[in-house]
């Protein structure tokens, strides 16, 4: 990997974790999602048809990532409704990596080395110090489902862009139809569950999500044009480093409270990521 591109999947990263922290600050954590979705269809649509049109065999891809998608930020949202950014981030990020080893292992008979092996015994432990906590501080136990079905829900998604982007060829574009895929999805599910009341009234709301939109875009599209380049595996680890940005933001700028066990899970949840993709 070169350092151009090793800056650019650290810099996806902290944009991860700025949308992130962008939604979880706002007052509606599902109406702060919908804008962010609805927003994502123009920017998808802009990308997406400046490009070559996908090829047939694209499409597949492109609907299963928007339906897994659409499970991934409705178990977000819950957990961040429960939870604070700097315990909910670590937990639903940092299992996905061990959910997608134990998933390869049994499911499809992948062979797992013995760093692996250790990065999964750390990523438990990281993740079983992080939810410790939440009962330590008696905080909402309801956050802890939802982040885990977060968790499996990125594991899901992580395999199937990697796999479409390499199928289309055109990671940009491939993105920019998720995005579209994405938004539909999302915002017509929610909106025909909850009603049109979720949506927020005010113009601060708006903005934010659609920053939070076009950063999500950012993010998500340098890291599948980053694999275009480098090891699938070794840029999937760097993502998450996302999980410090998002703990730092949670401490600095939210205030939320740091305890030096919260600070040494998240340490010991990125080790275990790493591990376990390098």
């Amino acid at each position: 990997m070169s350092f151009g591109v090793f800056m650019a999947v650290i810099g996806a990263a902290f944009l991860h974790a700025l949308w992130n922290a962008l939604i979880k600050v706002g007052s509606s954590k599902v109406g702060g999602m919908v804008i962010l979705s609805i927003t994502e269809v123009p920017i998808g649509l802009a990308i997406g048809l400046a490009s070559p049109w996908p090829k047939p065999e694209v499409w597949p891809w492109v609907i299963a990532a928007g339906c897994t998608h659409f499970f991934y930020k409705s178990f977000l949202v819950f957990a961040y409704e429960r939870g604070d950014l700097s315990r909910v981030y670590p937990i639903a990020r940092g299992a996905a990596p061990m959910v997608v080893a134990l998933v390869g292992f049994f499911a499809l008979s992948d062979a797992i080395t013995s760093h692996e092996y250790l990065g999964i015994a750390v990523l438990g432990c990281g993740i079983f110090l992080m939810a410790r906590g939440v009962f330590a501080q008696a905080e909402d136990r309801k956050l802890l489902p939802f982040a885990l079905g977060s968790a499996c829900a990125t594991a899901a998604y992580t395999l199937i862009d990697g796999l479409g982007a390499r199928v289309s060829g055109d990671a940009a574009a491939y993105v920019a139809w998720v995005f579209v895929a994405d938004g539909l999805i999302f915002t017509t599910v929610t909106l025909l569950w909850k009603g049109t009341d979720v949506l927020p009234r005010d113009l601060k709301s708006w903005g934010m999500a659609g920053f939070a939109s076009a950063a999500s875009y950012g993010s998500y599209a340098i890291a599948i044009w980053a694999m275009t380049f480098a090891p699938l595996a070794v840029v999937a680890a760097l993502r998450e480093t996302s999980i410090l940005f998002a703990v730092l933001i949670g401490w600095l700028v939210f205030g939320e409270k740091m305890t030096g066990e919260k600070a040494l899970a998240a340490v010991v949840i990125v080790s275990g990521v790493l591990l376990t993709r390098l």
